[in-house]
């Protein structure tokens, strides 16, 4: 528990962090029935868990396993990685035991508009500094293992091209883990003829690559590498589909992540055991943290709580459909936070803009904006219930909030069926979610239902309408020209019988990010669709979906520096 009172005002999140009293990563393991035998040192504060660690746990009992979800938040987050910490510590205020697993950071993002991902106030993941920077080189370990593979296509062309790779239809990209919308399409091999062949191309960010994709859904080295194999990187002037074995990089690529395999174990300001591994955009990619960091977390605890990003349309599904389908791990649970703030952009009458205040009149008392806003509420609760799932309804409580508008979303949910609970983790820690955590517990208990969205078997287009018509709201869905000959390539090849993971806005339930609500009987437009086949899964581009994000006018980056003087970092949040 915290070793001290929260003081008010609450500091800054890095001055909390940095005032923080941490335990040696060795005790944070062996809370969690971990010897220093199964963990890798980092310093003082960080570790990786060997997979070795997996075998000797297998005879433990599984936790209940909780997932953290959203409604569809505004542009600057609901809180949820806030909320799995603050519910992690607050499982031991109540007498259990609890490990939260939750994605790195993308410096994509700590540079840009939100900021970095450990948390906030006093609900955190520390060392606070290292887990939103370079942690355990995770990330520069998958885009160098990308960009490897990148370089190896080029080389085979400009060294004769004996696998025939048609230059026009590659569709690996380069990566890097910065947002940079300048490197969103580029042409490569400008020079000498020495120095390559011209071909257009482009980046992504580093998260949305495969390689980040194989890492949170491998279950061990040689899936890793049976998974890197598989790569689709183009095809041939014969339309045939060539992999990363084909260009023998399969190898090379799984040496370079044999290390980023294992999970990063760090703890929360209240010593709450944390694993951290990998980092998935849910909205350009499937947004969970790994099938291997749950699989140790489940077997360590009495919960564990883990988190999928963004909404519940889009974290939430991937989870259930794409992880659950790879794990083999069930859900006895979904929490989905909803703030005040999020609720009334919802109304559609506000505009929130990342980097200017909230507008006043949005901070205004007004209950009957949430019973408006609340429809996508009901409409997320709506998608969890629709796997099977007993949604408990958390409401991350700010101090703008009112008493009349809180009361208003327990109204909303008593009116629909569901638990609800104030907290107030970040301004209090653990025990501000002391409501929380004993509702979750209780929702733990009942029998779960769980069911998949959709089978395997069934048609690209039947799964991604099913998902667009079920779980968005659309009356339909149209396919550009583009979309529909890639979807017959990939059914023409063999790749057909995949899960679907769509690429779409996190602002909307719909492909439209300025439609708020739950909007109904709209077209949802699939602009491109990609086969991710090392990863398991399809990847449709919804509407005007980029895997490459851009900084915003004033980047997070302005802010962060060095005190010489202390030698602290400064400005990071």
């Amino acid at each position: 528990m915290l070793q001290s009172s929260p003081t008010k005002p609450v500091p800054s999140d890095i001055e909390i962090a940095q005032a923080a009293r941490l335990e040696p990563i060795e005790a944070i393991a062996e809370k969690m029935g971990l010897t220093r035998a199964d963990i890798e040192l980092y310093g003082d504060y960080m570790a990786k868990v060997k997979l070795e660690a997996l075998e000797r746990l297998q005879a433990r009992p599984n936790a209940k396993y909780i997932l953290m979800t959203a409604i569809t938040p505004t542009p600057l987050g609901e809180g949820k990685s806030t909320t799995t910490v603050g519910l992690g510590q607050a499982m031991q205020h109540i007498g259990k035991s609890a490990t939260i697993a939750i994605r790195q950071p993308s410096q994509g993002p700590t540079f840009g508009i939100k900021g970095g991902a450990a948390g906030g106030g006093y609900s955190q993941v520390v060392p606070m500094e290292q887990f939103n920077l370079h942690m355990t080189g995770d990330i520069h370990a998958i885009t160098a293992a990308n960009n490897l593979l990148a370089a190896m296509i080029d080389n085979h062309i400009f060294q004769g091209n004996a696998l025939g790779i048609d230059p026009y239809a590659i569709s690996w990209r380069r990566v890097m883990d910065v947002s940079d919308r300048e490197l969103r399409n580029i042409v490569s091999g400008l020079g000498e003829k020495s120095d390559g062949r011209p071909r257009q191309a482009g980046f992504d960010i580093s998260v949305a690559s495969e390689v980040m994709a194989i890492l949170a859904l491998t279950t061990g080295l040689r899936d890793m590498r049976e998974r890197f194999a598989r790569i689709v990187i183009g095809q041939s002037v014969e339309k045939k589909p060539v992999t990363a074995e084909d260009l023998h990089a399969a190898g090379a690529m799984t040496v370079l992540m044999k290390e980023a395999i294992k999970p990063n174990l760090f703890q929360t300001l209240e010593n709450t055991p944390a694993l951290v591994h990998a980092g998935p955009f849910a909205n350009i990619a499937h947004g969970n943290s790994s099938i291997l960091a749950d699989q140790i977390g489940i077997k360590t605890a009495d919960y564990l709580i883990t988190e999928a990003g963004f909404g519940a349309d889009i974290g939430a599904e991937k989870f259930f459909n794409i992880k659950c389908r790879y794990s083999g791990l069930r859900p006895d649970a979904a929490i989905l936070v909803a703030t005040i703030r999020a609720l009334k952009l919802h109304t559609g009458k506000y505009k929130v803009i990342p980097g200017k205040p909230l507008p006043p009149e949005m901070l205004s008392e007004n209950p009957d904006d949430i019973y408006v806003g609340a429809a996508n509420l009901r409409k997320q609760v709506e998608n969890l219930l629709k796997q099977g799932v007993s949604p408990v309804v958390c409401v991350n409580h700010f101090s703008s909030d009112h008493r009349s508008e809180t009361d208003a979303v327990f109204a909303v949910a008593k009116e629909i069926g569901v638990r609800c609970a104030l907290s107030d983790h970040w301004a209090e820690g653990g025990a501000g979610a002391v409501d929380l955590a004993r509702v979750v517990v209780e929702a733990a208990e009942e029998p779960a239902n769980f069911s998949f969205l959709y089978e395997l078997n069934q048609p690209v287009k039947a799964k991604i309408e099913t998902i667009a018509r079920e779980i968005y709201g659309a009356s339909e869905v149209a396919y550009e020209a583009a979309a529909s000959s890639q979807i017959r390539v990939i059914e023409r090849n063999g790749f057909g019988n995949l899960p679907i993971c769509m690429a779409k806005t996190h602002l909307s339930l719909s492909d439209d990010p300025s439609l708020k609500g739950a909007p109904r009987d709209f077209t949802l437009t699939i602009r491109e669709v990609r086969a991710s086949v090392g990863a398991g899964f399809i990847y449709p581009l919804v509407g005007e979906m980029r895997t490459m994000p851009g900084l915003p006018s004033h980047p997070a980056a302005e802010r962060i520096d060095i005190d010489f003087e202390t030698g602290q970092v400064i400005g990071l949040s």
